[in-house]
């Protein structure tokens, strides 16, 4: 049965204030483009706000002092994240524990938590833990000694190689694998000694990663993705680094091995960072950016190599104009040889 309620019951529990009908009965929720008359939208981006005149919603979450138009609305300090919320209380049921269901290898040795759901195809091995509520769905893979935690979602075909750890909450998207080899190679002659990558992964409680993301155990200690930081698919985190806390990683970013990434850090789409560097906490690193030493904390930056990102932009808007200076210059150069060719004449002929 679909899920009804009303303006000042949503207001309340997201403790946000009404201006406007509290008794309109939500059931859903929409953009500002289609929402209907019985769901409930929100404008975040200031940019769109004509937009609210237009639309048929029933109701609109906004920050307190937007214009509203007329129209019911619900004032909260941050629209985004409460259209979040309510996106959870709508749409996302809990998951009904259906625990190990046939076709599942699963070890002799292993502990499974109560409630857990383990799904056809998975293979857990040896002196596995899963946590309780924890959820693994079809072909993922644990190894021997693997620890994952409480109320964790390890989607289809995941890997989790051997005693890495997984803290609570985890949400692992389809792909990805956590523990594989670290790159290291030590030369020998013409040829390479590939080095046992011995170490673990430690991924800690709250973390999200996302599809095919791959994070490299270490060489001898710990990899480690501390609480709450949130990857993007197909990322790469090499052997040794070390992520702080709640990190945003976005897809096809490459960090190479022993880095260190400090708390509140985000890597927008395809940066590249070299190894053995560290990044301070509080740092955006804009996207397609390269990184190729260490960064100070509380600032931003862009461009490859990276530079502060106001810097980057003035250099960015030179790019366009590069074939005109280029010609400026050469017709300058070309005048100075004249002017030089001139002055000689006049010094000779005195």
């Amino acid at each position: 049965m679909a899920l009804t309620r009303t303006v000042t019951e949503l207001a309340e529990y997201l403790g946000g204030v009404v201006h406007g009908d509290g008794n309109v009965a939500i059931s859903g929720l929409g953009p500002l483009d289609s929402a209907g008359p019985d769901s409930l939208t929100f404008l975040a981006n200031p940019k769109y706000a004509s937009k609210v005149a237009e639309t048929s919603a029933g109701a609109v979450l906004m920050a307190p002092g937007a214009e509203r138009y007329g129209r019911t609305i619900i004032e909260v300090a941050n629209p985004y994240l409460g259209f979040a919320k309510l996106l959870t209380l709508f749409y996302t049921k809990p998951h009904e524990a259906v625990g190990v269901l046939p076709a599942a290898i699963v070890s002799a040795t292993a502990t499974i938590g109560d409630g857990a759901s383990i799904y056809p195809g998975v293979c857990i091995g040896k002196n596995v833990v899963v946590g309780k509520r924890t959820v693994i769905h079809s072909g993922a893979v644990l190894y021997d000694n693997v620890i994952i935690g409480e109320e964790c979602t390890i989607h289809a075909n995941t890997v989790v190689r051997e005693r890495c750890r997984i803290g609570n909450r985890c949400i692992i998207q389809p792909g990805a694998v956590i523990g594989s080899d670290g790159f290291g190679y030590a030369p020998d002659g013409s040829s390479y000694y590939r080095i046992p990558q011995i170490g673990i992964v430690v991924i800690e409680d709250d973390v999200e990663i996302g599809a095919n993301t791959c994070i490299d155990r270490a060489a001898i200690e710990v990899t480690r993705i501390r609480r709450g930081t949130k990857l993007d698919n197909l990322v790469q985190i090499a052997h040794n680094c070390q992520i702080g806390e709640d990190c945003m990683i976005v897809s096809q970013v490459g960090i190479s091995g022993s880095t260190k990434i400090g708390n509140h850090v985000t890597l927008a789409g395809q940066v590249g960072v070299a190894g053995h560097l560290t990044i301070g906490d509080n740092v955006l690193v804009g996207a397609q950016s390269g990184v190729p030493s260490s960064l100070p904390a509380n600032a931003a930056y862009s461009g490859s190599p990276t530079m502060p990102h106001k810097e980057w932009l003035k250099s960015a808007m030179t790019v366009p104009r590069l074939p005109e200076l280029k010609k400026t210059v050469s017709t300058l150069e070309k005048r100075v040889a004249e002017l030089e060719a001139k002055l000689k004449l006049i010094s000779q002929g005195s």
